[in-house]
């Protein structure tokens, strides 16, 4: 009947020849982009090859295969260079402690050296003490000489003493005297001559030193002194 309508909620349908109706495709979806579908399963191509993501994956494992081993051959190479450098110091620390070693067990060779003259000249005055004892006597203070020489090129100086104000770091008093020609606590007299080695002191110099004279007022005073001492000893005993 032409004049009924048709309802408006029912989708029209394409007839095709063969009497199956099918559905139109969905609004804003064309026939062509409709066949031109995929036909393979989960978004994978028909051809059956992996996709561009997976291919880019195996790229960045090989990558970081060649930078591990880079790594590793540098790794190996620095190990390689310590371990010879270890090598070359343990080396290096026995030799220097041979050579301290031997250094300190000949520091002296030099100075014996010079004094193997000093010997010498001793044994030729030896030898002529019979013969003539002022030549011995000449000869041995030759030797004398000739030994200061020697140690004053090593380093070895007198300490000043005689007219010297004491000094306990240099001088060591073993008597006093009391005198009034020389000024109080002066060296008047040295008793055994002391040395310096360089800038050390190698001995100090036994001497006298000079005591003023007493008054007879500190004379009176210091007797009474000592009778008072004498006499507590003496009570005490």
């Amino acid at each position: 009947m032409e004049g009924q309508k048709v309802p408006q909620d029912i989708e029209a349908k394409e007839t095709w020849p063969d009497g199956a109706a099918q559905e139109s495709p969905p609004a804003g979806e064309s026939g062509s982009e409709a066949q031109n579908a995929p036909a393979g399963q989960d978004g994978l191509p028909d051809d059956g090859q992996q996709p561009a993501g997976e291919s880019r994956q195996e790229v960045d494992v090989k990558e970081l295969e060649r930078r591990l081993a880079e790594q590793t051959a540098l790794a190996q190479d620095y190990f390689q260079r310590l371990a010879r450098m270890q090598a070359d110091f343990e080396n290096y620390r026995r030799r220097m402690n041979r050579e301290r070693e031997e250094w300190f067990k000949y520091a002296s060779q030099p100075l014996v050296a010079e004094l193997l003259s000093v010997l010498d000249n001793f044994e030729r005055a030896l030898a002529a003490r019979e013969e003539d004892p002022a030549r011995v006597v000449a000869g041995v203070e030759m030797i004398y000489r000739q030994l200061k020489e020697i140690l004053a090129r090593e380093g070895l100086s007198p300490v000043p003493a005689v007219n010297e104000p004491f000094d306990p770091a240099k001088h060591e008093a073993i008597m006093q005297e009391e005198t009034d020609a020389y000024p109080d606590n002066t060296v008047i007299e040295e008793l055994r001559r002391g040395y310096y080695f360089k800038d050390r002191l190698l001995r100090p110099a036994m001497v006298k030193v000079a005591r003023a004279v007493s008054s007879p007022e500190e004379q009176n005073q210091g007797q009474e002194k000592e009778n008072k001492e004498n006499n507590q000893t003496n009570s005490v005993c």
